[in-house]
């Protein structure tokens, strides 16, 4: 699956869950997708809920920014880098993010940072259309 295809498919499914919560007041929407509740009541949202395994090390986790909005991809690529092509990057290179390298290719691997994950972050973003808060990701 390309990034494309599966930021397509997941802003839809983000919205699915949003048209479910209308009644809810921002904040209680952006508790709603805390990792915990997410997992008994949305099940289908992530493949990791399955195994009840959270993304990132961290104890309080919130899905709400799954995908963050700093991600940067091009499907045809930024850059070559040493014969390598870069296809994602971080736009406000954060320190706790990393780089997968493999014999073609540069991805930006974002395990260890947990920015758009924190509440506070959240509040400062939220907006009820996620791909309004992600229109900066595809940079095709």
């Amino acid at each position: 699956m390309s990034y494309r295809e599966w930021f397509d498919a997941h802003g839809l499914k983000h919205a699915a869950i949003m048209a479910k919560l209308t009644h809810l007041t921002d904040e209680e929407v952006i508790e709603y997708f805390r990792f915990e509740n997410m997992v008994e009541k949305e099940p289908d949202f992530c493949p990791l809920y399955a195994q009840k395994q959270k993304c990132h090390d961290t104890e309080e986790l919130n899905c709400y920014l799954c995908a963050c909005p700093n991600f940067r991809f091009n499907e045809g690529g930024f850059a070559q880098e040493g014969g390598r092509t870069l296809f994602s990057t971080c736009s406000i290179n954060s320190p706790d993010g990393d780089r997968y390298v493999s014999e073609t290719a540069i991805h930006q691997n974002c395990a260890g940072c947990i920015v758009p994950h924190r509440e506070s972050y959240i509040r400062k973003l939220f907006n009820r259309d996620w791909f309004a808060i992600m229109r900066e990701v595809p940079c095709e």
